[in-house]
């Protein structure tokens, strides 16, 4: 079962411009999800990932 944050990976809904950027960072926050076991360091790794693609989107955004 995917962890409840994966949801805000999502990035089909964006711009092309803003997917360039979300894309990849959602692709691997899916990879370390399917592969690594549920605990709170994944919890953690997956929510800083989060941060930095709510960061790199709003830099794009410029």
């Amino acid at each position: 079962m995917a962890s409840p944050v994966m949801k805000y990976f999502a990035y089909e809904h964006l711009p092309a411009s803003l997917q360039e950027v979300s894309k990849p960072i959602g692709d691997l926050a899916r990879k370390m999800d399917e592969s690594l076991p549920d605990g709170p360091e994944k919890s953690v790794g997956l929510r800083k990932l989060l941060e930095a693609k709510d960061a790199l989107v709003r830099a794009k955004l410029g």
